[in-house]
């Protein structure tokens, strides 16, 4: 769940954003059927089988538009749900749930879709020790959103963006002359708390990066045979990420190498929505609402 300052200082302008690209002037088609407030209710029905995530988010909408909108919610984030199931009855100004509808449902499904394909990676971790991460592989402006999905679904955050940690990849390294230059300079600048990773294509890299002290060395789309060379040659003096492709299909031939970190950008990049509905909307006399 999102604490209130995340959700109000980082969450709502995002969300509100979000809303005004749905809504430049007005809801024309709404205002057409609907030109007075009435109290409706909806509900929230799912459409396949998944893990749910996002609920937060999905009232929020609704909140923004009008503070006196109410959900009831039958499950929570990171629940298993079902075909058909109900997940919530929601009640507010028929114009609002109208309104925020689209908005609403477009966080939920693609937040409970990315929780779902992570949980059916990490799934497939479970019991080696080994932490499923993400990457910064995600949608513009839905980085909250989405990485929250991912450890909703079972898997782990990376650094969240570039001022949260250091990564010595491909580019930097070239434009630093090198690995041992790279770490180097990243020793010098960065703070002293920060560990250093070091992405290694080869095992040349990986000698330079043990040699420089890395802390983390990420093996970046290797063979399984150079990932095994690699391995060995580290020898437990960094850690080990394995990293480039890694997808459902080819993540159980890795878990066995004796690695800390999986990481895959698929889980935020190419994990489908969950199908969602809200259905059955109708109005509701006050007192009932």
């Amino acid at each position: 769940m999102f604490d209130p300052l995340t959700l109000q200082l980082s969450a709502d302008p995002l969300i509100l954003n979000a809303l005004k690209e749905d809504i430049t002037s007005e809801d024309v088609t709404t205002n057409s059927v609907m030109p007075h407030p009435q109290q409706g209710e909806a509900s929230l029905i799912c459409k396949q089988d998944g893990i749910i995530c996002g609920l937060q988010i999905f009232e929020r909408v609704f909140y923004l538009l009008d503070p006196h909108t109410e959900a009831d919610f039958y499950v929570t984030d990171g629940d298993a749900v079902h075909n058909g199931q109900l997940i919530a009855t929601i009640r507010g100004d028929i114009r609002i749930l109208l309104g925020g509808e689209r908005t609403a449902l477009n966080y939920l499904q693609r937040m409970s879709g990315i929780a779902t394909y992570t949980h059916s990676i990490a799934s497939l971790l479970e019991g080696t020790g080994i932490r499923l991460l993400d990457t910064r592989k995600t949608s513009p402006n839905n980085r909250i959103f989405e990485k929250y999905a991912v450890r909703t679904g079972g898997g782990n955050n990376h650094r969240y963006n570039l001022s949260d940690g250091v990564l010595l990849k491909d580019n930097h390294i070239s434009v630093a002359g090198g690995v041992r230059n790279a770490i180097r300079m990243a020793r010098d600048y960065a703070p002293f708390v920060r560990r250093i990773e070091v992405e290694a294509e080869s095992a040349g890299m990986v000698r330079e990066a043990l040699e420089a002290g890395a802390d983390i060395i990420m093996l970046d789309n290797m063979s399984y045979e150079q990932m095994k060379e690699s391995i060995e040659l580290i020898a437990g003096q960094a850690e080990i990420e394995i990293s480039g492709n890694v997808t459902a299909e080819n993540i159980s031939k890795l878990k066995d190498l004796g690695v800390n970190y999986i990481s895959c950008g698929a889980l935020t990049h190419s994990a489908p929505i969950m199908d969602l509905s809200l259905k059955n909307l109708h109005a509701v006399q006050e007192a009932d609402a």
